[in-house]
């Protein structure tokens, strides 16, 4: 009689704490490609099945979800739980420079903080406070599709020469709307970041401030406007004349015309899927001809942050520990948001086989190659925004309003203005 006291107890208990998170609701917003919204959404429908909670989801392309996702957070109408770039934890802050998030250390009894990573979860604490929850680490590398370069007869490229020479065979034997790569402004700008780093082993910014010369400056806008000259890469006037939101969505991608890109190596799913059958999606090497050093930064690819508006906080890291270390979760989200950073999810879905094959060759090169710190006001909107620096010296570039000189000169302006700020 008394176990079966006991077993009713327990019973009513958990029907007990099941019936109170039935009543909790909480909205969540994310950005991505299909893929990737796609495995989130089964995921959060698999966290409302197990504990009634109901889930409100809002979700795009990238393309002004930044600028949207400020306005929300200045009117104090953020999202619950919300996909955040590192960047943001710096950005969005109040009048009086208080955060616009919650600490997680005041849920550490929800997430298990021990399944990351201790530098990981550095990189998202200011002022002692754990403002977000890191999911996975990124850098650039490029991939390529193979198809393309056999059809112009050539392997895809091992070396900064092997891409420079495929810019004039591609226009000779395939036509000129065939480029070997296809670099946006911003794309531009971390290729130039990178390329310099290459050949000088310095940081970006260092101590606050821009560690390059315009004259240095100057060099890595000449490697990027020698990418147009060589037919390696489209002016920025083709690429807006495409008329395409993004690359992954642009025909000329999907048809195999731009033949390589320069992504963050969790975006490997979304391009991949992006292409018409028959065409090969493989993984570049970085360019050991670019310099002396092993150039390029990582960073915290995107986190999972909860809003200091939120009404239930405690539900908003459920949700949290449900995506980034549970079992479900992670076989569910596999890596469409890059190599699970939790050790838990990583170690399931490695054991499982769920990892993308090309994510994970892509983001292990990333993480043994790249050397350099990534600076917290890399991502400031100012800079990498549309309307920012970086868009406009690269767009003014390739127009050729801008000089190598006046480009260089209105980043050296931009990028030091926006660091004096901050």
């Amino acid at each position: 009689m008394k176990k079966l006291i006991a077993c009713f107890l327990t019973l009513a208990l958990a029907l007990t704490a099941v019936a109170a998170m039935a009543e909790g609701s909480l909205t969540f917003s994310w950005w991505g490609g299909d893929s990737r919204h796609e495995a989130t959404q089964a995921a959060v429908d698999a966290f409302e099945a197990a504990t009634g909670a109901t889930v409100e989801n809002t979700y795009s392309a990238w393309s002004g979800w930044e600028d949207k996702m400020s306005q929300y957070f200045a009117s104090d109408s953020a999202f619950d739980v919300n996909q955040v770039n590192w960047n943001w934890l710096y950005s969005f802050v109040d009048a009086d420079g208080n955060s616009k998030f919650y600490d997680l250390n005041q849920v550490a009894d929800i997430i298990d903080l021990s399944q990351f990573d201790e530098k990981a979860l550095a990189q998202c604490t200011i002022n002692g406070e754990l403002l977000a929850i890191p999911v996975s680490m990124t850098g650039r590398i490029f991939y390529w599709n193979a198809t393309t370069f056999e059809n112009a007869g050539l392997e895809t490229p091992k070396s900064l020469a092997d891409l420079m020479a495929a810019g004039p065979v591609f226009a000779e034997k395939l036509g000129e709307d065939y480029y070997p790569l296809s670099l946006g402004e911003y794309d531009r700008m971390i290729l130039m970041v990178y390329y310099l780093e290459c050949v000088y082993g310095k940081d970006w910014v260092v101590d606050g401030q821009l560690n390059y010369t315009a004259e240095e400056i100057a060099e890595g806008l000449t490697f990027i406007q020698s990418l147009e000259d060589n037919h390696v890469i489209p002016t920025i006037e083709t690429l807006i004349g495409d008329g395409a939101d993004s690359l992954d969505k642009n025909p000329k991608w999907m048809e195999g015309k731009y033949a390589g890109i320069f992504e963050w190596d969790s975006s490997a799913t979304k391009f991949e899927a992006a292409l018409n059958e028959g065409q090969e999606f493989v993984v570049g090497d970085y360019f050991t001809d670019m310099g002396e050093y092993q150039g390029g930064f990582t960073k915290v690819s995107l986190a999972l942050a909860i809003s200091k508006t939120a009404q239930d906080k405690e539900l908003c890291a459920q949700l949290i520990e449900f995506l980034l270390n549970s079992e479900e979760g992670a076989r569910l989200m596999k890596s469409e948001r890059g190599i699970p950073l939790s050790k838990a999810a990583n170690e399931l879905c490695s054991a499982e086989g769920l990892l993308d094959a090309k994510v994970a060759e892509a983001n292990a090169k990333v993480l043994s190659w790249c050397s350099n710190a990534l600076d917290p006001q890399f991502e400031a909107a100012a800079l990498k925004n549309s309307d920012g620096v970086y868009y406009d010296a690269m767009a003014g570039l390739s127009y050729g309003d801008y000089s190598i000189e006046e480009a260089a000169e209105v980043l050296v302006e931009g990028i030091s203005a926006v660091l004096e700020a901050n």
